[in-house]
């Protein structure tokens, strides 16, 4: 199972959301894969801290290096597998992203290298359990890409009005790359993120996102300084902290995803 995690709008907790599903899924014993397209790195220094761009070079760090290969010569291809880190926890892997990635962006659009990334996938199928993908927060080559490369879409919300209108926009551009490149996504549902019971409009919202027939997903995740501080640890927060009440949520949303996998199957 390949998961996107996509919104057009920043801001909306798709990092947060990417990282904390995937380790809670490796924890749960599944071997799984984080795929960084953003080129603002925030999964892959949220998994693995700073990077030693001197031991690293940019062009040869994780997603950037899978897709220069890519408009280079096939004698020198390596499997995708080479492009994958280990991280500190178990059963939990990194593609990670690099600054590189904007500069390669228009040469692989030009060069219509769009479904290299769900090749790749394909290579990697029987190695991973589960593959979570985090986008940037824009409609552009990468998040395409992982579009096409994906089985289901997760889109996170984040209870404003802004992010309502974003939905609609998003729908219409899911609708269409759906038509156009990959009619087997499946958008898996609304993930409704800094959640405030307290304040009347975000329940508001949800409310009408659902009579308008939006696939919302029943756990809310509540808005927490926790999270916060999980990032500056680089600590998902099954590790950080086990028994919080936003890790009781996400490990809640995990369950409810994969219960309606299990019943997809």
């Amino acid at each position: 199972m390949r998961r996107v995690v996509f919104n057009q709008k920043g801001g909306v907790g798709k990092t947060s959301i990417t990282c904390n599903l995937a380790a809670i899924g490796a924890a749960l014993g599944y071997r799984t894969l984080v795929v960084d397209l953003d080129v603002q790195g925030n999964t892959t220094h949220y998994l693995v801290g700073e990077i030693d761009a001197e031991a690293f070079p940019a062009e040869a760090q994780g997603v950037a290096g899978l897709f220069k290969q890519t408009v280079g010569s096939r004698k020198m291809r390596q499997n995708p597998d080479s492009f994958v880190w280990e991280t500190r926890y178990e059963n939990l892997y990194l593609m990670p992203s690099s600054p590189a990635l904007s500069q390669m962006e228009k040469e692989l659009e030009s060069r219509y290298k769009i479904y290299k990334l769900r090749d790749a996938l394909d290579k990697l199928s029987e190695e991973y359990d589960r593959v979570y993908i985090d986008t940037p927060p824009n409609f552009n080559f990468y998040s395409k890409s992982a579009l096409i490369a994906a089985d289901a879409l997760l889109i996170p919300f984040d209870c404003d009005s802004f992010a309502r209108q974003s939905l609609y926009s998003l729908m219409d551009n899911i609708a269409e790359l759906q038509e156009d490149h990959n009619p087997d996504l499946e958008v898996e549902g609304v993930v409704i993120n800094q959640f405030n019971s307290q304040a009347r409009l975000p329940g508001e919202l949800v409310t009408e996102l659902r009579e308008e027939g939006y696939p919302v997903l029943g756990t809310y995740l509540n808005t927490s300084v926790k999270m916060k501080e999980s990032h500056r640890e680089h600590r998902p927060l099954i590790d950080l902290s086990p028994g919080h009440k936003l890790t009781v949520q996400f490990v809640e949303l995990h369950a409810e995803l994969e219960k309606s996998l299990s019943r997809a199957a």
